[in-house]
């Protein structure tokens, strides 16, 4: 197996797909560093892993395809498996943010000075009191 058997028909677009996979998931990789919340930092890598990997598959595709001469799809069920099972997965991962999000919510709201640690809202001038320290 070596490149000169396979069409430039077949490696020129794989070799693109395979590039604008592997900035798709660098883009998500950055998304994940760059933004600020859990909820966004979930939504990048999630699509770049999704389209990136659909574009490196796509590519396996043309390229065993010109090397074999007869359609390959064995893809297509990895393809089919990844596309249901990343945003699937990223949707529980949101559903349990959600549910301990609300949770902490519910606790400072029966016990504010429980989850109070280093609190300073500068707008309403509240400051948390410090382990041993009494607001008086």
């Amino acid at each position: 197996m070596n490149a000169e058997t396979v069409s430039l028909w077949f490696a020129i677009p794989a070799a693109i797909l395979l590039v604008v996979g592997g900035i798709l998931a660098l883009i998500g990789s950055f998304g994940l560093l760059r933004l600020s919340n859990f909820y966004q930092r979930i939504h990048a890598p999630t699509l770049g892993a999704t389209l990136g990997c659909g574009c490196v598959l796509i590519a396996s595709m043309l390229y065993f395809t010109g090397l074999s001469g007869r359609p390959v799809v064995h893809e297509v069920l990895i393809t089919i498996f990844v596309v249901m099972t990343a945003p699937l997965s990223a949707m529980m991962l949101i559903k349990v943010g959600l549910y301990r999000s609300g949770r902490e919510e519910r606790l400072e709201a029966k016990s504010p000075a429980a989850h109070r640690t280093g609190y300073d809202d500068s707008a309403t001038g509240d400051k948390a009191e410090e382990p041993g320290e009494r607001i008086g």
